[in-house]
């Protein structure tokens, strides 16, 4: 992302600044528009207040704080360093990654914050952004009651990020992430039926080796973002599943129209120890209540409590499941009903479920 100056260098003029785009971004986000669209707007509006020679925006799933979606600015970042940026992303040895700095609460981070010790490790630094000849960068999260929903990594040569930057960037991070939060709640609740389940076999070098027709359907539709965006999101996978302690390294993916998918990567065992299979299924209902619920600010008792009534259990039949009263689980019912903007149970089962084309309901009740 090109342009932007170096402007607005007294506090009243940084703050109306930081004013206006948030407004902005407010104003987007209550158009219903997806996360790719809000993203690449946002971008564009940030670009005329902080330069930046090369930006990517990230969807993160909060509940695994995996990338969902990436959103490139313009120029875009050359392909042939992206997989060496989702390799990076799921080393843990890297320095800033998303998730370490989100599971440390830590909303910015600067190159220049790096040890020298860190950054002569660092795969970004020295794979991607000194080829490309950038020497600053600067990594903010989309933070919203803890949870982290999205984040930008921006790169520039020259002049380090400056303190009226980082700012600012701080100031409408929070706006960026609610905003984030309610085009996810718009995109969950376009349900597709009929898509099957796919497999792609990703190589060493990330690069998918073989696709059933399936997964090329879903290559269609998420290139439609932007062309060989589903290419990187299989080398986020791939990295991810050789650098996961688990068997099964798990993510969420939006496609162009804003249907989620869920994702499954393991490596393969024979052959080439390092080719990667992935498993493509259309989320259901029941795969995004955790993210619909999270989407909503709920609180971790208030997220109990909604499954409960998901479920279809009475006031009393809740209260014992979670040793409570029945007064305590009705003043979190009304709360989860205004967060939701909803005036009853049968509102809020509609609200988090999800109807499919054919009228049935996406999750799955006892």
């Amino acid at each position: 992302m090109s342009g932007g100056r170096e402007r607005g260098h007294t506090p009243r003029v940084w703050q109306e600044r930081a004013d206006r785009v948030r407004r902005d971004v407010a104003a987007l986000a209550a158009t219903g528009m997806g996360v790719a669209d809000l993203y690449a707007a946002a971008i564009r509006r940030i670009g005329d207040e902080v330069r930046a020679d090369v930006t990517c925006w990230f969807a993160i799933d909060p509940e695994t704080l995996v990338v969902s979606a990436v959103v490139s600015g313009e120029p875009g970042i050359p392909p042939e360093y992206e997989p060496r940026l989702a390799e990076a992303e799921y080393t843990v040895s890297e320095p800033h990654r998303f998730a370490a700095l989100a599971a440390r609460g830590q909303g910015l981070a600067t190159l220049s914050d790096m040890p020298l010790r860190d950054r002569g490790r660092s795969t970004r630094f020295n794979s991607v952004w000194r080829p490309l000849g950038l020497d600053q960068e600067l990594r903010v999260l989309f933070l919203a009651d803890g949870a982290c929903w999205g984040a930008a990594g921006m790169a520039r040569s020259g002049p380090d990020f400056s303190p009226r930057d980082r700012e600012f960037l701080a100031a409408v991070a929070p706006a960026l992430a609610e905003a984030t939060r309610s085009a996810v709640r718009t995109e969950a609740l376009r349900t597709e039926p009929g898509r099957s389940p796919a497999i792609v076999v990703v190589s060493s070098e990330g690069e998918p080796q073989a696709v059933t027709p399936g997964a090329r359907e879903w290559q269609e539709r998420v290139d439609e973002l932007a062309p060989g965006r589903f290419r990187v999101m299989m080398q986020l996978m791939a990295s991810g599943a050789r650098s996961a302690h688990a068997a099964v390294f798990r993510a969420k993916l939006r496609d162009a129209h804003g249907a989620w998918a869920v994702l499954e990567a393991s490596p393969l065992l024979g052959g080439d120890d390092q080719q990667v299979a992935v498993h493509i299924e259309p989320a259901t209902g029941d795969h995004l209540l955790g993210l619909m619920l999270a989407a909503y600010g709920l609180s971790p008792r208030e997220r109990d409590i909604c499954g409960q009534v998901i479920a279809g259990y009475s006031t009393a039949e809740i209260a014992a499941h979670l040793f409570i009263s029945a007064h305590t689980v009705q003043d979190h019912l009304k709360s989860i009903f205004a967060k939701a903007g909803v005036r009853s149970r049968g509102e809020l089962a509609a609200r988090l479920r999800p109807a499919t084309a054919d009228g049935s309901a996406a999750f799955s009740p006892r």
